[in-house]
């Protein structure tokens, strides 16, 4: 797992970045995303068919939500065919109710969960320790952050934005482990501390990458290996799944399974792949399937293809946006491009709204999902949408901001001037007390630190180039 680790950019070496100086984002995001883009355009060499590829997993995705209703029921009637209990959750709250009644039926103290992005949706972590159940993240990436209490940063890799060497240091805090920055060492610790928990847990809970209609089976690939501890080892087993996950066929799960690890990590195959088609004898397994805003993308043409994701992370990893700001900046458990888009459907548009102007438009996106998301024609659409929902506080302030810019971009000396300002106020924040989080800035300033500025405006460089021909 370490040379897996290695080879994808988690954890990094502090001294790989100290040359790379990102505008607000973590250093090993930009040195993530330097890595992924490389490997990416090396994939698409090695692989002529992958845009073809494209299109079929498009297709089938585009079917799929098109016939959403009618291959839920027939995905229902299988699973319980196979001795697997069904349960449906319109809402976080909801989900979160049924997997602690599943819980305390069972008699449950301790949890091992393999990743899952909607359990991190529906925040199940916090529900399983106020109910007095003790949730252990086992992926590696989440075990981490959990030990830090950090929110994830990216999709795929939760602890994008720590170092090896931070990792080192927080092992040896929470888990009283000698320091070291080595990546081997460090998932040994991991590895030491979480098989324990594998043998104790009451209950295993997991996400689904995709539910198969015909077959009544459903599939979780990972690379670590927990994912298959987590489902096999305690007595009970509870899947979570968010309803656009089903696909019509087993035959179509190839077309899934070329696309998508490629997008994520640049691997032909991720290590693992579960198929589960029911429990084993003496053992219980349920599924949960959630809505939680989903009907609400569906009821909507021109965003209905946002449910075609697959999580694969491609469109944070090429995103200039995402790259500068990093995952925290955008407020809710799915960060950059998906989740400008998915995010307000899922908690509305009155809370996040200005995600869809966190855009350049610059297409990258669009151009490597594996499932051809319309990611910005549809954030032209929320924006228009976020416009009509404007809550009178946020109407004052952003009208102020706007005419401030405004007025000094309507004219050169004004604009220079302006700029020397924020090159200042940038130099001077750092003297500002902390925490320094006030109204849009918050989101900007949480897990940063103010960007240097340049050492001269691109004004001064235009002006520089021009004397010199």
């Amino acid at each position: 797992m370490s040379d897996y680790i290695e080879q994808n950019g988690f954890p990094f070496q502090s001294n790989e970045m100290h040359d790379l100086c990102v505008c607000g984002g973590s250093p090993a995001t930009a040195l993530a995303a330097k890595r992924s883009t490389a490997a990416y355009a090396e994939m698409l060499k090695r692989n002529p068919n992958f845009q073809t590829w494209r299109d079929d997993a498009h297709a089938i995705k585009k079917y799929g939500v098109e016939n959403l209703d009618k291959l839920l029921v027939e995905f229902e009637k299988n699973l319980i065919a196979k001795g697997i209990e069904v349960l449906w959750a319109e809402d976080a709250r909801e989900a979160n109710r049924l997997i602690l009644e599943i819980a305390k039926k069972h008699g449950v103290k301790k949890v091992v969960k393999s990743k899952s992005l909607v359990s991190e949706e529906i925040q199940l972590d916090p529900a399983f320790e106020k109910n007095g159940i003790t949730p252990i993240e086992t992926d590696l990436g989440e075990f981490i952050l959990q030990l830090a209490h950090q929110r994830p940063t990216h999709t795929v890799v939760p602890a994008l934005h720590l170092t090896a060497e931070e990792i080192g240091r927080l092992f040896e805090k929470e888990l009283k482990e000698p320091y070291t920055a080595v990546h081997g060492e460090l998932t040994a610790m991991a590895r030491k501390h979480l098989r324990e928990h594998f043998l104790t847990a009451d209950m295993g809970v997991s996400g689904v990458n995709f539910g198969i209609a015909d077959t009544g089976s459903f599939v979780v690939i990972e690379n670590e290996g927990n994912a298959g501890l987590s489902t096999s080892t305690p007595p009970v087993h509870v899947a979570i799944m968010g309803i656009e996950k089903v696909i019509p066929s087993i035959d179509y799960l190839p077309q899934f399974l070329h696309v998508l690890p490629r997008s994520a990590t640049d691997q032909k195959l991720t290590t693992y792949t579960h198929l589960f088609n029911g429990p084993t004898e003496g053992r219980k397994m349920y599924v949960v399937l959630i809505d939680n805003g989903r009907t609400n993308v569906l009821a909507d043409p021109a965003t209905f293809s946002t449910l075609y994701c697959v999580r694969c992370g491609a469109c944070m990893n090429a995103c200039p946006v995402y790259h500068r700001v990093g995952g925290w900046a955008y407020g809710w458990i799915y960060p950059g491009p998906i989740g400008e888009i998915l995010n307000p459907h899922l908690v509305g548009m009155e809370k996040a709204g200005k995600l869809p102007f966190a855009s350049s438009l610059c297409e990258k996106c669009a151009q490597v999902c594996p499932v051809k998301v319309a990611i910005p024609e549809q954030l032209v659409h929320l924006r228009n949408q976020s416009t009509q929902t404007r809550s009178p506080m946020q109407s004052w302030y952003q009208a102020i901001l706007w005419k401030t810019w405004n007025f000094a971009c309507t004219s050169g000396f004004r604009y220079a001037w302006f700029m020397y300002a924020v090159r200042w106020g940038a130099w001077g924040a750092k003297f500002l007390p902390r925490p320094f989080h006030i109204l849009e800035l918050g989101a900007w300033t949480q897990g940063r630190t103010i960007p240097r500025p340049a050492k001269r405006s691109f004004r001064q460089w235009w002006r520089a180039r021009q004397k010199q021909k």
